[in-house]
């Protein structure tokens, strides 16, 4: 294996590796705090996790095998099971990230009434929803045959070995991504734009009350008002960068692939078995960042974290139960704590 090629491996192995833990400490903190539980949004989270995980433990390591061996890992048979998993796991997870823009739009815009629109009950229905569409792509794929081990790729997927049946395939691979990643994608955007909109308003009206207190305050002195100022400037960007966060990962590590494989059927060029590895990587390491974009980020998971941290070095926690944010809505409006 030539230099390029031990450095690749070894960063995919990295990876892994990091995506494993993180996932895990999600899941722990799932299972291990009772605010992260009683929340619906962690249900989303929770199927997230699971995609990420089932990706990490099966589908990256076996990949890495066919990419090191330029063959299937195992046999016909393991590679159509890893095929239609992996195409499952990858819709399901941006599904599940579009569910969690959803829950977030509805808790920004309708924070007084986030309760009775986004129950247990409305939770489970999506996640029956992302269950059942990403689970028919696969399922059809398997019955025609279209899954195998794919050169380009290095991995088990979406694949037509018959030329008689490459409109059809065509026709299949087009409509899958648009309703896994082109959906998702508008979801994404539609929501999240709509809980900036609101975000930079009450960033506004804060913003017209501390210049308020501080023209009042004419005594107060130069620093403590340039630390207002600078909070201020802060909080109007703190939720641009979290929303420019959210949709931009998606893109980075999706869109290459989706273009990557929309051109191979499309088109006569040929593509480079190296881009196609790196395509197929960058959509695996959305894996890697979904932990810290979505939850290890966030204060709940941090104090979670210590909380578990103070148990085995048989601390007491102190007051930390009490400085877990547990509203939810407080992690989506620009705040000075988070």
């Amino acid at each position: 294996m030539e230099l390029w090629g031990v450095v690749g491996c070894s960063l995919v192995v990295l990876m892994i590796l990091a995506a494993l833990l993180s996932n895990g400490l999600v899941l722990i903190c799932f299972l291990s705090c009772p605010d992260i539980r009683g929340q619906v949004p962690g249900l989303f989270t929770l199927n997230l996790t699971l995609c990420n995980l089932l990706l990490t433990v099966i589908n990256m390591p076996l990949t890495l095998a066919g990419v090191i061996r330029g063959h299937r890992p195992g046999g016909e048979g393991l590679c159509r099971a890893v095929g239609f998993l992996e195409t499952f796991l990858t819709s399901n997870s941006m599904l599940s990230m579009a569910a969690l823009s959803i829950d977030r739009w509805v808790a920004v815009v309708f924070p007084l009434s986030y309760h009775s629109k986004m129950r247990y009950q409305d939770a489970a229905l999506i996640l029956l929803y992302c269950w059942i569409h990403s689970l028919s792509f696969p399922t059809v794929a398997l019955c025609l045959s279209w899954v195998g081990f794919h050169q380009v790729y290095g991995s088990c997927t979406l694949h037509n070995k018959e030329p008689q049946e490459e409109d059809s395939f065509m026709a299949f691979i087009v409509l899958f991504h648009l309703l896994s990643y082109l959906l998702s994608f508008l979801v994404l955007c539609v929501t999240y734009l709509q809980v900036l909109k609101v975000a930079r308003s009450h960033c506004r009206r804060i913003d017209v009350i501390t210049m308020q207190t501080l023209v009042l305050l004419v005594d107060l002195h130069p620093s403590v008002r340039q630390r207002c100022l600078e909070e201020q400037k802060r909080r109007r960007q703190r939720a641009t960068k979290k929303i420019i966060t959210f949709i931009g990962t998606f893109l980075l590590c999706f869109t290459p692939y989706v273009i990557t494989r929309l051109v191979e059927i499309s088109s006569p060029t040929t593509i480079s078995p190296q881009w196609g590895i790196i395509s197929r990587y960058l959509a695996y390491s959305k894996a890697l960042s979904d932990p810290f974009v979505y939850c290890l980020l966030r204060n709940q998971y941090k104090s979670c974290c210590r909380d578990m941290v103070n148990k085995l070095l048989k601390r007491s926690s102190g007051n930390s139960s009490a400085q877990r944010v547990n509203s939810y809505v407080g992690h989506l409006v620009p705040t000075t704590s988070d």
